[in-house]
């Protein structure tokens, strides 16, 4: 099993030599390696066991350190990176050939990050290179927000994972591209839609990919628990499913027809951002119950309950 330790010397020293290590940031927890070491990138892709059409993020401590893999930095884009960097932001911009087309699964776009995260930003600082951070989990399943969830998923694979305690926002980064000049929303994420708007005006919001993503985390199924995931009202729900083995995934609400431990519930005080915090956790507190239903409910449409319910709509696997 992987070394759980907080020193980012020894997380130094193994990206240094190629290896791949558990790195925390705010959103969610990364499987990082050096962005510019494809077969450290080959290895990223092997232990997730993720298609090579799904790009990667590049993550570094800052805009200068990132501006030698960006051929072009549109003037909304370095709005974005003043307003939100570090943080939950990432960005899709033209890349310089100094990045191989492993990390950009073939697009002349890369994908990029500043993460808000203290201990990670000191190592990035101290490296000599970017690194390419997918969340640390295998392709397709939850997303890891503790160390010990990396352990869980990753940690016969690689030998380290930097601990940072948990994640503070819990859900992955909101991804905002360019195509044709056009500010573009390609994955509902840790920044709001609202907040981006405020700072460059009208974006366009995508939906997910199912072939082919022009971004990371944009195919169609993902973020998946091995239950099956129901989304709708949920008292009907239970009245439909009354005799199976069911669990709940609910906003703020509680339900009388099953018992405490069968219901999972995001934040007793409708906080949006305390649910996404828990999402994540929570699924796999269910996994570990094995249930054969989750039966759930659509978020608020506002502020990060858009990012929540991308999420669950895609655990659910919707169209």
């Amino acid at each position: 099993m992987a070394l759980i330790d907080h020193s980012i010397e020894k997380a130094k020293e193994i990206l240094d030599s190629g290896q791949l290590i558990g790195l925390p940031t705010e959103t969610v927890y990364g499987l990082a390696g050096n962005a510019l070491d494809q077969k450290a990138a080959s290895m990223i892709f092997e232990a997730k066991e993720r298609p090579s059409f799904d790009p990667l993020i590049v993550h570094s401590n800052s805009l200068e350190r990132l501006r030698p893999y960006i051929s072009e930095l549109p003037p909304q884009a370095e709005k974005l990176a003043d307003a939100f960097w570090p943080g939950s932001l990432t960005m899709v911009l033209p890349k310089s050939d100094q990045i191989h087309d492993l990390i950009t699964s073939g697009l002349d776009t890369v994908a990029v990050r500043v993460p808000n995260h203290e201990l990670t930003l000191s190592l990035l600082a101290s490296l000599d290179f970017p690194v390419a951070a997918p969340s640390a989990n295998k392709f397709g399943y939850i997303s890891p927000t503790t160390a010990q969830h990396v352990q869980d998923g990753l940690g016969e694979l690689i030998p380290y994972i930097l601990d940072g305690g948990a994640c503070n926002v819990g859900v992955e980064s909101t991804i905002v591209g360019f195509p044709d000049g056009v500010p573009t929303i390609y994955r509902k994420g840790g920044i709001p839609v609202e907040e981006i708007e405020k700072v460059i005006g009208p974006v366009k919001v995508n939906a997910q990919s199912s072939s082919q993503p022009k971004a990371p985390g944009m195919l169609h199924r993902h973020y998946a628990p091995n239950a099956t995931l129901l989304l709708g009202d949920i008292k009907a729900l239970l009245e439909e499913h009354k005799g199976k083995d069911v669990v709940t995934l609910s906003l703020k609400t509680k339900f009388d027809e099953l018992p405490e431990d069968k219901q999972f519930v995001l934040s007793k005080d409708g906080d949006l951002k305390e649910a996404a915090q828990n999402l994540f956790k929570y699924l796999r507190e269910i996994d570990q119950l094995g249930p054969q239903f989750i039966l759930s409910e659509w978020m608020p449409e506002e502020s990060l309950g858009r990012a929540i319910n991308d999420r669950i709509k895609r655990a659910a696997s919707l169209g």
